[in-house]
């Protein structure tokens, strides 16, 4: 995988050839995904992964919100793009921004983040000055979306896309729209932050495995070849616990940092959600975020209670960190973790 202009120009051209439409499949799939409350969830085998990808972007959030104040922004105004459900709403109101734009191809997702969000409303506190929001339904790797603000000349500090971006690899145009979307009404110094898959780790245990798949008892993953994988249009399909099944395309991070520079971004940011989580826990504000937050599942379980799996060899790892001690430890479960890992953390800062 070797990116030259030469290169993109040729994918560029079998990419139009080629490409197939996947928005309706990621729309419908995100459209059919039922709400489900906090018990249920609690049950889920993947609950520990998912508060710990919370806990992840939680740090990132709060962090780049801190860069921003430092900078001497008073009034914040974010842009989600891909903002499914509302999944991140209470992080923008603990972090004090004061106007929020929510996009999503999904459009009952959609109707549901702004539920969230006027029934956050409802419950904020009497003297609490809760940001003001705009939702808005629009497959943001074909359509302009500054021309759907209500305010037409808003610029945002930030533009957060997490979990999303890999759906527009899918061609450069696309690619490109989404990137246009998340750039342009950025104010200089302003920060597009995100998450995706790192298309090195895939390729890598796709090469390792003796067939066209890999994965375990929470995450699958589905080539159609190896060997070949092309700059746009690489599409595996990406199924994890009752969460994903969606066709999902590789981001060659070279190409999108290269692709980022047409809009005046730079990186400053790149790690592996491994090389993240190390250097973000040493914090102690960090760490205790994630012990509220529940972030990782103590090992051992309380006597009575169950681990998240009985699975054999699921804490293998946690097993060597106790020796002879019974004192519990955080962890994921191997399975948990090597579903995570497959991540990693961008941050992009506008040029003035």
């Amino acid at each position: 995988m070797t990116w030259t202009p030469e290169a993109a120009q040729s994918a560029r051209a079998l990419s139009a050839e080629l490409v197939i439409d996947h928005s309706v499949k990621v729309a419908r799939h995100y459209n059919s995904l039922q709400e489900v409350g906090l018990a249920a969830r609690s049950r889920s085998r993947i609950f520990f992964m998912r508060n710990f990808n919370n806990w992840l972007k939680s740090i990132l959030i709060g962090e780049v919100l801190e860069q921003v104040r430092g900078a001497g922004s008073q009034q914040v105004s974010v842009l989600d793009l891909g903002c499914g459900k509302g999944g991140d709403l209470l992080k923008w109101r603990r972090g004090g921004i004061n106007h929020l734009v929510c996009a999503d191809i999904a459009a009952v997702s959609v109707d549901q983040c702004k539920s969230r969000y006027e029934d956050m409303k409802k419950k904020s506190y009497a003297n609490e000055k809760v940001y003001s929001a705009q939702f808005i339904s629009a497959d943001c790797t074909k359509v302009v979306l500054s021309e759907k603000l209500d305010d037409q000349a808003l610029m945002f500090d930030i533009c957060s896309c997490q979990f999303v971006y890999h759906y527009s690899f899918e061609s450069e145009q696309k690619a490109d729209m989404m990137l246009r979307n998340a750039c342009e009404r950025l104010k200089p110094g302003g920060f597009f932050i995100g998450t995706t898959p790192d298309a090195f780790e895939l390729v890598k245990r796709l090469e390792a495995s003796d067939s066209l798949a890999f994965g375990n008892e929470v995450f699958n993953v589905s080539f159609q070849s190896k060997g070949s994988y092309p700059l746009f249009g690489c599409q595996y399909h990406f199924s994890l616990e009752d969460v994903v099944n969606v066709p999902e395309s590789l981001v060659y991070f070279p190409l999108f940092e290269h692709m980022a520079k047409r809009y005046n971004m730079r990186l400053v940011l790149k790690q592996r959600f491994s090389e993240f989580f190390e250097e973000k826990v040493k914090k102690e504000q960090h760490l205790s975020l994630m012990m509220k937050m529940a972030a990782l599942e103590p090992f051992p379980c309380e006597e009575g209670g169950r681990q998240a799996t009985d699975s054999r060899g699921e804490y293998c790892h946690a097993k060597e960190h106790c020796g002879s001690s019974r004192r519990p430890l955080g962890t994921l479960s191997k399975s948990e973790w090597e579903a995570t890992s497959i991540y990693l953390v961008f941050v992009f800062q506008k040029m003035s």
